[in-house]
């Protein structure tokens, strides 16, 4: 990777990583703010620059508006709770970090010496909310289509494995059902983490069973227990062939 100094700084060269989004900035500034942690900003004396709070903010909501037409494109006949559960499975920290993961974000970050000597470019959190600001300064930068045509090429694989839940179907109830077939053990659910603000949560609950875990995601405890026990009939499903 090349380097340059501004501002008495080192800093990427971005051109690989508007290679790696697929996206050239007319304005840099956008996407040097993006990539600028708090962290960083909180250790400069003069002349700080602004952080990317403001732009993840902004990006959240990009990210949930492209990721949510796509999603009634994707699956024109289900309906608003079900697009929300799926909207929330691919809308969460997890996910983000690891499509942060593949762009090789995490190098380009601006960090505060704290955060680089615990591992801050490997944070999920720090990728997540990183991602969701770059994608508001492409969306500051180009437009919503600039936006859109990136998030949906970034989702589109993800997308492609999502499968559309049937009608009134009660997984958890089709888990305890399998499951006591086999053997006595009864499934697990755990509330790990549960992010967004108060108006609009999100859930993240993990099910163990029979050696098996799995994450599920909503925008309520149930429905995140309905993911978790959908993803572990479908792991049940593959090993029995």
């Amino acid at each position: 990777m090349q380097l340059t100094t501004l501002l008495n700084m080192e800093v990427p060269d971005y051109r690989e990583l508007e290679q790696n989004i697929r996206y050239t900035f007319i304005n840099r500034a956008y996407l040097a703010e993006s990539l600028r942690h708090r962290s960083f900003v909180n250790e400069q004396n003069i002349n700080k620059p602004a952080d990317n709070e403001r732009l993840e903010f902004l990006g959240d909501a990009v990210l949930n508006l492209i990721v949510g037409h796509s999603l009634m494109e994707h699956f024109p006949k289900l309906k608003e709770g079900e697009l929300s559960r799926i909207r929330a499975s691919l809308v969460n920290e997890t996910q983000l970090a690891e499509i942060a993961r593949t762009l090789s974000l995490g190098i380009y970050i601006c960090l505060g010496k704290g955060e680089l000597l615990t591992q801050g470019r490997e944070k999920n959190s720090i990728l997540a909310d990183t991602f969701e600001a770059v994608v508001a300064a492409v969306f500051l930068d180009g437009g919503y289509h600039s936006a859109d045509v990136m998030v949906r090429r970034l989702f589109e694989p993800i997308f492609s494995e999502v499968v559309p839940p049937e009608a009134d179907q009660d997984y958890k109830s089709r888990l305890q059902e399998a499951v006591q077939t086999s053997s006595r053990l009864t499934p697990t659910y755990s509330l790990i983490n549960e992010s967004g603000p108060d108006h609009d949560k999100t859930f993240e609950v993990k099910l163990e069973i029979c050696d098996i875990e799995a994450i599920g995601y909503g925008k309520t405890k149930k429905t995140a227990e309905q993911d978790a026990a959908r993803k572990v009939l479908e792991t049940l499903k593959r090993q029995q062939k």
